[in-house]
């Protein structure tokens, strides 16, 4: 498996995880303490020292940190090394507020790469490989983190950032790509875009890492027989350092959270608990052993399940599950919790491209919901089932999924916008 699968690290039993997350917590937390005045202070409301935290089973004793501590103490206020012994910086879009800047020691750059390498080599890469990176580059995480592991592999690295599509299928043909790392929706718009130019049996590629972005299941299949690959989900984010936080195996049936590095907890969203493996709810990160941004029970607002099930890849670091919404993008309408995921489910099973817009508004005091949907050429041709009936069962489809009614639009092929980044799926016009 190469340099990256640490058998004694990724496979070692729960005992021995859990005797190397204690020492890591316990040093991490008087780090913190001592150095960071932010959390110091917070750990003072709350009347916990750093004598209190002797194991993980101490964890819940500390507080909290949001994205809203992030913004406030912007842009230093969270760091836990000197300027001087910062190498990098890496940034949030800031298209919620203000950004929020995570700050990197080479010795954090190293752990990042390694969690990013040990993604590629669960996806099946080698030294003998050649990775596409198409995820941007610059202050989004996505194009340096993959980049740095594939080196770390070995790989041929194709540093291709997000964009310029002709170019990307050029040099995934010309130089022999097998693995692609994006987001699902740049690599649906790929996968498209491969098969008007009647390229595809010029492609090599075998595997893709994606992440960045919610999917679903039906998306990773539709990807999947598109391109001819297999489709690995891939997670991570800015705060806790970026992608490769967790990463799927060949089981593919959740992603194996680095715990060497990170632990985990599931709680309820709305009171904190600590809640039981099994459980749906929101998904908190402690960073054991980060040095400059070394953030404690981060709050991610995403809603997943973590489960120790034994995996067949042989891997022992616990999965957390495929992401099933955000607390922050959780759309109520009319009283109903909606989460975009449930919609792209309902139009791939439906046989639908990955290419839709959700659009919320407020009339006279009531929600709306409304769901453009693309179709294919081959649908605008299909004399058996005209365009009404189409909008007629989608409304149908996404009711009984949802339970509340959506207004169906089918609109003609390339009328939405592709996205090279991230895709914008919602647009709520109550928040304008």
């Amino acid at each position: 498996m190469g340099n990256y699968y640490q058998k004694e690290i990724e496979c070692a039993s729960r005992d021995e995880m859990i005797a190397i997350q204690n020492e890591k917590l316990v040093k991490q937390v008087k780090r913190v303490y001592e150095n960071v005045p932010y959390y110091r202070k917070k750990m003072e409301e709350k009347g916990v020292t750093p004598e209190d935290i002797k194991s993980i089973d101490d964890l819940h004793k500390l507080p909290f940190l949001m994205k809203s501590d992030l913004r406030d103490a912007y842009p230093y206020g969270l760091m836990g090394k000197p300027l001087s012994e910062c190498v990098r910086i890496q940034s949030t879009s800031g298209t919620t507020g203000r950004r929020v800047v995570a700050f990197y020691t080479q010795h954090d750059l190293d752990i990042w790469e390694e969690c990013c390498a040990r993604a590629i080599v669960a996806a099946g890469g080698t030294k003998d490989d050649v990775c596409h990176v198409s995820y941007g580059y610059g202050l989004f995480t996505g194009g340096p983190g993959l980049n740095g592991g594939s080196h770390k592999v070995g790989c041929l690295t194709l540093p291709m950032s997000s964009g310029n599509t002709e170019r990307q299928i050029q040099f995934m043909t010309d130089l022999g790509s097998t693995i692609l790392c994006c987001t699902p929706s740049y690599a649906a718009y790929l996968s498209e875009s491969i098969h008007e130019r009647g390229v595809k049996d010029q492609i090599k590629l075998k595997a893709g890492i994606f992440g960045a972005e919610a999917w679903s299941e039906e998306m990773r299949k539709s990807i999947e027989a598109g391109l001819g690959i297999k489709a690995y989900d891939i997670y991570g984010l800015t705060e806790i350092s970026g992608p490769g936080v967790s990463f799927e195996c060949e089981e593919q049936s959740g992603m194996h959270i680095n715990e060497d590095h990170f632990i985990a907890e599931i709680i309820d969203p709305k009171t904190g608990e600590v809640l039981p493996e099994g459980s749906v709810g929101e998904l908190v990160f402690t960073c054991i052993d980060k040095e400059a941004f070394p953030l404690l029970r981060y709050r991610t607002r995403d809603l997943c399940v973590l489960s120790r099930k034994p995996c067949s890849c042989g891997r022992t670091h616990v999965k957390m599950s495929r992401l099933m919404g955000r607390t922050d993008d959780m759309l109520i309408i009319r009283g109903v919790n909606v989460f975009p995921s449930q919609i792209e489910t309902v139009l791939i099973k439906d046989g639908y491209p990955a290419n839709y817009q959700i659009i919320v508004d407020r009339v006279n005091n009531s929600d709306t919901l409304d769901v453009n949907v693309e179709i294919t050429p081959e649908m605008l041709t299909d004399t058996t089932m005209g365009i009404s009936e189409r909008e007629k069962q989608l409304v149908n489809d996404l009711k009984a999924m949802l339970g509340i009614k959506a207004a169906v639009h089918i609109v003609e092929p390339k009328t939405i916008a592709r996205s090279e980044g991230k895709a914008v799926r919602i647009i709520d016009k109550r928040k304008i």
